[in-house]
């Protein structure tokens, strides 16, 4: 068989058994963890990071590692046959860094510490409690497989001119991540709301790109900053508006070229000025999505809509 033929036949994603070596409280919000380990050097991204995301496998205890096959190209069925108990909670994160060095490959990821009752869940509550040394499952894309292969990153501008950035902290780290691999005549605005005025962060941003952070009113909700600024900045409605109620719905996720909801998208214009990229609590980037699309007249194929998460729900995956 062929080198070039083997390639081809590589899982387009590795499963990596990593160890936490390092632990960061940046904000009262946000905790970065460093994750290591031989199995790492498979892991690697075609070109820049910018939104790419990763799965990890939270254990149910803190030293426990969940049987999953490693020999088989079927991690996930693997994982699925293991019983829920044993198996822990698998959950969606962006990559804020990602360092490949001869002495090895690192990964690391900033977590939410949603730790109010009643809304935390076993990726806040294992990041509140991480020691150095614990051992954790990662699944990304495999180092030489084209990113067209294993998915896993929306921003896509094309050969638009400006950007418009916006999200809560649970997207925080992926727009930090994008502005870091921008090119650095890249011009727009970022909107990042946080819980806190301690929660903003330092970010390398194009000296083009208008960075603003949205620290929330104490005991506002999700979006009461976010989506009156995007609005204003886009000139339309700047007053407070009202999030949409999504119980009973999917997670909104749509890009240029993908509708969840399985709406028609027509061809991008040849030509883009402006690319949005927006994410977040589903009922605010759903709401954003109304108002863009319907309130401005942006067309839909020159944004990429994507609820992260959903206020009151667990989420799985």
């Amino acid at each position: 068989m062929s080198a070039e033929n083997s390639t081809k036949e590589r899982p387009s994603y590795a499963l990596a058994l990593t160890r936490v070596q390092g632990i960061e409280l940046v904000s009262p919000s946000f905790v970065r963890v460093t994750f290591g380990g031989p199995d790492l050097d498979e892991f690697g991204t075609e070109g820049d990071i910018f939104d790419a995301r990763i799965k990890i496998i939270f254990p149910p205890t803190p030293q426990a590692i969940p049987a999953i096959d490693r020999e088989s190209d079927d991690w996930w069925g693997s994982f699925l046959a293991i019983p829920e108990e044993e198996r822990g909670s698998m959950r969606t994160y962006s990559v804020r860094e990602l360092h490949v060095a001869e002495e090895g490959t690192e990964v690391v990821v900033d977590f939410v510490l949603h730790l109010e009752p009643g809304r935390t869940g076993p990726a806040s509550t294992w990041a509140s409690t991480v020691q150095v040394g614990q051992p954790v499952f990662i699944v990304g894309p495999r180092r030489g497989i084209p990113s067209s292969e294993h998915g896993g990153a929306e921003y896509a501008p094309g050969a638009a001119r400006s950007v418009l950035l916006a999200g809560d902290e649970t997207a925080a780290p992926a727009i930090a991540r994008i502005l870091e691999d921008a090119p650095r005549d890249l011009r727009g605005a970022a909107f990042i709301e946080v819980p806190t005025a301690s929660d903003i962060l330092s970010i390398q941003a194009p000296p083009g790109i208008e960075v603003t952070w949205l620290p929330r009113a104490a005991e506002a909700e999700h979006g009461s900053s976010l989506i009156p600024a995007v609005l204003g900045y886009l000139g339309g409605a700047d007053a407070a508006v009202e999030v949409r109620d999504l119980e009973g719905e999917e997670l909104l996720w749509e890009t240029a070229d993908y509708s969840g909801l399985g709406e028609p998208i027509a061809a991008a214009p040849a030509s883009v000025d402006r690319y949005f990229w927006i994410a977040g609590e589903s009922g605010v980037v759903t709401t954003l999505r109304r108002h863009l699309v319907k309130d401005l007249g942006i067309d839909r194929a020159q944004v990429a809509f994507m609820g992260y998460w959903r206020r009151g729900v667990a989420m799985r995956g």
